[in-house]
Parts: C-alpha cells; structure tokens; sequence
C-alpha cells in the first residue's frame, strides 16, 4: 500500500501546484516555462507509474488488501456506462468544441466521473484510497479553478462549429473502446468486462 501511497502524494502533490498561483509563477520566474513544464510532466509520469505499479501489486495481494464491501453486479455495469462519458470529456479538454464550452472544465468532470464510477464497482481498500484521492482532487481542483479563473489547456480557444464536437465525440468513443478492451488489462491486470459475470 505504502507504494501506491507515495505515487499518490507524488502525482497529487504536483498537480497541487497550479492551485497556487504564487508558487506556480515563482517556480516558472525560476526554470522558465519550458523546463517547468519538462519538469511537471516528469514529475507527473513517474507519480502514475509509481501509482500503477503500487495499486496493480495490492490487487495480485488479497490478504494485503482487504475487501470492505462486494458492490452487486449492477454497479459495475453503471461504471462501464459512466467512463463513456468521461473519456469523451477527457479528449474534450483539448479539442476547441462546444462540449467544452458547456463543461468549462472537461478535464476536471472527467476526473470526477471516473472517480466515482470505479468507486461504485470497488469496494477494495486499494481502490477506495486510489479513487477518493483523485476524486478529492478533482472536487478541490474544480473550486480552485473556479476561484482563479483558469481556462484549462486550451486557453481561451473558442469553438469551431460541429466538426470538432464530431472529432470529440468519435475520439472520445474510441478512446473508450481501447481502454475497455485493451488497455484497462495492460495497465492494471484487470479485464473490465470478465468482471460482469461476478
């Protein structure tokens, strides 16, 4: 557990940074955008690869992740049905679209929505720690934002007709099939469709 713990401070705790404006300048006046953000993004992978590794070694260790509650199967058909959803607002967040217009912050809500999604279809130590934290971020993340007036990646990018709510929707889809059917088993050790007949 101590694993996925130290991968969670680590990636949080980076992304925690632009919550304040001072030190987020600070740091920028110092290094200059480029390596701050060489710096982040490095940051960043290796808290989810920390996080990854710490998280998938609780699941291969029952006894050293305890189980609180068997949520029913209903449960994990609703997570499938919410992570469409959030990976098309993930993708949203850096598409100019009206998606993104309506959202304000695609990124943040898909966070939230994952969080809760995978909250409802697990009820493992492991995972109750892994989804509440990020869910917690993304709720202080999104009042912060709010607060500060932060336009997300794309800046004040406005958007450009039905085409590009066309490109996010279909990525977003896409993005959603590889994850289910490919990369959710590569990345964690857990196939999100076996799990239905449980």
């Amino acid at each position: 557990m101590m694993l996925m713990i130290v991968g969670l401070v680590i990636f949080l705790g980076i992304h925690l940074l632009p919550t304040s404006p001072d030190i987020r300048n600070g740091l920028i006046n110092r290094f200059g955008p480029g390596m701050y953000r060489a710096i982040f993004s490095l940051i960043s992978l290796a808290g989810f690869v920390v996080i990854v590794f710490g998280y998938h070694k609780m699941q291969l260790h029952p006894g050293k992740n305890p189980v609180l509650w068997d949520p029913p199967t209903f449960m994990r058909h609703i997570t499938l049905a919410l992570m469409l959803p959030a990976m098309i607002l993930l993708v949203a967040a850096y598409i100019p679209s009206r998606i993104r217009s309506a959202v304000k912050h695609p990124m943040l809500m898909a966070v939230k929505l994952w969080a809760v999604a995978h909250l409802l279809a697990n009820g493992d130590v492991a995972s109750i720690l892994l989804f509440g934290s990020f869910l917690a971020y993304a709720v202080y993340d999104l009042i912060s934002v709010k607060a500060r007036g932060a336009l997300g990646p794309l800046g004040a990018k406005q958007p450009s007709g039905i085409v590009n709510d066309l490109i996010v929707l279909i990525a977003g889809s896409a993005l959603y099939f590889v994850v289910l059917y490919r990369l959710h088993e590569w990345l964690i050790g857990v196939p999100p469709l076996p799990a239905l007949s449980g």
